[in-house]
């Protein structure tokens, strides 16, 4: 959510970047996650089998095609209901990273991250504590951006794998990703768990701003979303806070 550029930090409409993850088992996925994101399409719009429906924030906020039964008023209340329940039932854990782009400028004055790679790295960074913590092992897939974005953003993911960051070495990060190789998909490739994450970006972030400006947050559905978040869902530290494990504010 929102843009790389730092030249545009100092608009307070693209003062921030904000990256969020799902932390989701494959075995879940194909069990669970997949096939009820799609049976919830077919309910509520007209989804062909060849020609699967993408579940996207923005559309479905603006009620825009292939979404326009969310113009009739009781069936976004049915829609929103189901989705909500599906939210709070799924097995997943989210992870969002926010960086503040002008207080990074004003941060490293002679040496500055690229802000999406940053985000990514530190996001990561509590990907890999978690897989530790679960004994478990992962991969990451992303969303492709543009050839030249993907190309960034591999080299950059697999530098940080192979060379480990400030906060855990490489041999951490190699023994529970499973590759240095960041995994890359279109929208059109219909993957659940990044339209999930899709769906929660953008009232995880938003979340994290009205907490920092400590001002009141908005009786919404994107807010009916973050308390789900916040009952259940983040990832959270030893000492069960979400602040610093589910949650993250750059720079530091």
């Amino acid at each position: 959510m929102g843009n790389a550029d730092l030249r545009a930090s100092t608009d307070p409409n693209h003062q921030y970047l904000s990256l969020t993850g799902v932390i989701v088992d494959m075995s879940y996925v194909r069990s669970h996650l997949h096939p009820e994101m799609e049976a919830l399409k077919e309910r509520f719009f007209d989804q062909h089998p060849d020609d699967p429906i993408i579940l996207h924030r923005r559309e479905l906020s603006r009620r825009l095609f292939p979404f326009e039964a969310l113009r009739r008023p009781e069936v976004e209340a049915a829609f929103n209901h189901s989705l909500l329940d599906c939210i709070s039932h799924w097995d997943y854990r989210v992870i969002t990273v926010t960086i503040d782009k002008a207080e990074h400028v004003n941060h490293y004055a002679l040496w500055r991250y690229h802000p999406y790679h940053y985000c990514l790295m530190v996001l990561v960074e509590r990907y890999v504590m978690h897989l530790e913590a679960i004994r478990a092992r992962g991969d990451v897939v992303a969303e492709a951006r543009g050839k030249k974005e993907d190309s960034q953003l591999s080299q950059s993911f697999a530098r940080v794998v192979r060379q480990g960051t400030d906060y855990i070495q490489a041999d951490r990060f190699s023994s529970v990703i499973t590759t240095d190789e960041i995994k890359l998909k279109q929208k059109a490739d219909n993957v659940a768990g990044l339209q999930l994450a899709d769906m929660l970006a953008h009232p995880s972030a938003r979340y994290m701003r009205i907490v920092k400006a400590n001002a009141q947050p908005a009786n919404d559905f994107g807010s009916r979303i973050t308390e789900v978040l916040l009952r259940s869902k983040y990832l959270r530290n030893g000492r069960g806070d979400v602040w610093g494990a589910g949650l993250k504010w750059l720079p530091k």
